[in-house]
């Protein structure tokens, strides 16, 4: 399991004209699934994601989360993080999961952050989506399970 992290000032999805997820600040999650991956990758990265310190203290150091600063979730399914470009021009996807696989575990990984204390918006599994952001500072993040 793969997650790109971009911490935010404000972000939303939007697919075929309609916003289905928007946040004020808080973090943008492109969420990569691979095969193989299980319910305790998703667990690993979802507490890694509401322990990491990636807000500022008063003396401007990377000591607060996500909970201690407030702040939401906005998760995007993103297969194309496995992407394969080592032969010719054209992407491979083969290591991303099949979407009967990914797209339960995209599901349970964003449920077990709600159950952490956040507050999560997501886009639509396997859709065409427009994302707009702001980025925050920029900090972005690389999480990997394995």
């Amino acid at each position: 399991m793969k997650v790109i992290l971009q911490r935010s000032k404000k972000a939303t999805v939007t697919v075929d004209g309609q916003v289905t997820g928007a946040i004020e600040q808080g973090y943008v999650l492109l969420v990569g699934l691979t095969h193989g991956d299980t319910k305790a990758d998703a667990d690993y990265i979802a507490n890694k994601i509401v322990k990491m310190r990636l807000w500022e203290d008063a003396d401007g150091k990377m000591n607060h989360s996500i909970l201690d600063h407030g702040g939401a979730i906005l998760s995007v399914s993103q297969f194309t993080l496995y992407a394969d470009i080592r032969k010719g021009n054209r992407p491979s996807f083969i290591e991303a999961a099949r979407p009967e696989e990914a797209e339960p575990l995209w599901e349970y990984f964003n449920e077990t952050l709600r159950n952490l204390g956040l507050h999560v918006e997501t886009g639509v599994f396997g859709a065409m989506m427009d994302v707009q952001l702001t980025n925050d500072g920029p900090v972005t993040i690389i999480i990997e399970s394995k």
